[in-house]
């Protein structure tokens, strides 16, 4: 591709992606500073690469533009508005149904093996927003291995480690996928001695809900022995039945949202 024409679709892309963005921001603002976002926004000259939006959701048209976009590009600033996009559009239901319908969750998902971190972190972020509907979890659990290694691999404490956390966190609600997470086990425990506040409670989730499976017990505790010794061992334990108990009690099961950057 020439480089003007290169230049354009680059152009026309970031206007798709913003475009999408910002009518998701005016819905969600709504009243009056959705009136007065949509007035200035009437005073700039349309875009003829704007998608379609509905005034309640993005139409499946629409979903699609972004889909295939994040297909054709190699471009990582365009993959990361364009999955930042899918992953603000996830909030409403309908679009999680559409983007599944449109073979979405296996075009985000392919991005998880991306060798840049950031364009990593936005697909694991819509991922997270997408895996609040059953049936796409049915089609999320085959990147589980993956996102495991890329919790493994990441710098500690990083946004890239925390996004793939909160994903495992929706992941192991239910018990259905617990045995794919057993050999992140180790790095769990490690994320729980090692890491920050942060890390530690969103560790702290995903060890919870997978305490909760009978038939992990075991794992869970293998792991703990065969990493600890001594005093350490002792603290350890100690700290994360008790954390387990708090956790229990503040109901850390539930759905752990991504805060999707804008």
């Amino acid at each position: 591709m020439g480089e003007p024409r290169g230049a354009a679709v680059r152009a026309a892309a970031i206007v798709l992606g913003a475009g999408a963005c910002y009518c998701l921001w005016r819905l969600a603002a709504g009243g009056r500073r959705g009136q007065r976002a949509a007035a200035g926004a009437a005073r700039g000259p349309p875009s003829d690469n704007s998608p379609p939006v509905s005034t309640h959701i993005m139409d499946a048209d629409a979903l699609q533009k972004l889909i295939h976009l994040l297909q054709a590009t190699d471009d990582p600033l365009i993959q990361e508005q364009v999955l930042i996009t899918l992953g603000n559009s996830a909030a409403f239901c309908v679009n999680q149904d559409i983007i599944r319908n449109l073979d979405g969750l296996s075009v985000i998902g392919g991005m998880l093996s991306d060798c840049i971190a950031k364009v990593k972190e936005k697909a694991l972020n819509a991922l997270n927003n997408l895996s609040m509907n059953i049936k796409n979890q049915e089609e999320i659990q085959v990147y589980i291995t993956q996102v495991c290694r890329n919790v493994e691999s990441a710098p500690l404490n990083s946004e890239l480690q925390l996004a793939g956390l909160r994903l495992l966190t929706n992941m192991s609600v239910t018990s259905d996928y617990h045995h794919k997470m057993v050999n992140s086990i180790p790095c769990f425990l490690h994320l729980l001695a090692e890491g920050t506040e942060r890390t530690q409670i969103q560790v702290l989730k995903v060890l919870v809900n997978l305490s909760a499976n009978p038939a992990m017990a075991r794992h869970l505790l293998r792991a703990q022995i065969h990493r600890l010794n001594g005093k350490s061992k002792a603290s350890l334990m100690t700290a994360y039945l008790g954390n387990l108990s708090s956790c229990k009690v503040l109901k850390f099961t539930s759905f752990a949202k991504a805060k999707v950057p804008q």
